[in-house]
């Protein structure tokens, strides 16, 4: 395992195997669809590519939605599980495209013109190595979406209190919008936009194990800030849950 990674093959191995109903029909209220729906249409994209993204809900909703080829790289892909989200989409099995590698020694064949990832860069220490290693399958004119989760308020809070085990899973120091921002340009990328996402937001993975108290804790947490930001729809690095970056090359 590359010592840069903060997890390795059986940890994803054992949380796939841990979830339930991961094939559900992806809807245009699926968190971030929105946002990808709107660079797809903004630069006319001819192809997609998810990095660690199994099991492949923005692959699958690509593929169905803009009928553009759709690739889902992932270090580790369960077929099984791909093919039943494909088709409780709709899709034909084996629609979206697959690469099952390492990222990290992994030598593209190929450029897309969109590439996105949700919830892998904050797994590593090199924040600028596994950003390059997005960058490498972009062509020019390419365009970059990557999210990530916010532990740096409240929700971080919640992790690092409560579920130590998988906050240290996360690399805290890259969550930051200028850290991110100067990233980027030192690789030489452009039109960089870093913001928070999510109003508010709080969980745990663990939750289900977690003791009473801690459960009704946060659920009487939870109701009078979801009031609030209902009221004043701001996003802040206190309270919103994730943080989104777009860049092109």
């Amino acid at each position: 395992m590359d010592s840069n990674q903060l997890t390795d093959k059986q940890f994803w191995l054992n949380y796939w195997e841990s979830k339930q109903n991961l094939a559900f029909p992806v809807s245009q209220s699926y968190p971030f669809i929105s946002h990808i729906n709107s660079l797809l249409l903004k630069y006319n994209t001819r192809s997609f590519l998810e990095i660690g993204g199994f099991p492949g809900y923005y692959s699958v909703w690509v593929k169905k939605n803009h009928k553009i080829q759709s690739t889902l790289l992932d270090f580790v892909i369960h077929e099984r599980i791909l093919h039943q989200l494909e088709q409780v989409n709709g899709l034909p099995l084996g629609s979206v495209d697959t690469i099952e590698a390492d990222l990290f020694a992994y030598t593209p064949t190929q450029k897309f013109d969109l590439v996105v990832s949700n919830g892998l860069i904050e797994h590593f220490n090199d924040t600028a190595d596994i950003i390059q290693k997005h960058v490498q399958f972009l062509p020019a004119n390419g365009t970059l979406f990557i999210t990530l989760p916010n532990f740096r308020g409240l929700n971080g809070w919640f992790q690092r209190t409560f579920d130590p085990e998988n906050y240290a899973k996360h690399n805290i120091d890259c969550m930051d919008l200028d850290f991110l921002r100067n990233v980027c340009l030192s690789l030489g990328l452009h039109d960089i936009d870093v913001q928070y996402n999510g109003r508010f937001m709080i969980w745990l993975e663990n939750e289900a194990s977690q003791p009473a108290w801690v459960k009704l804790f946060m659920k009487a947490l939870w109701f009078p800030l979801k009031v609030l930001f209902k009221l004043v729809p701001i996003e802040t690095r206190l309270f919103s849950p994730y943080i989104i970056l777009t860049a092109r090359v």
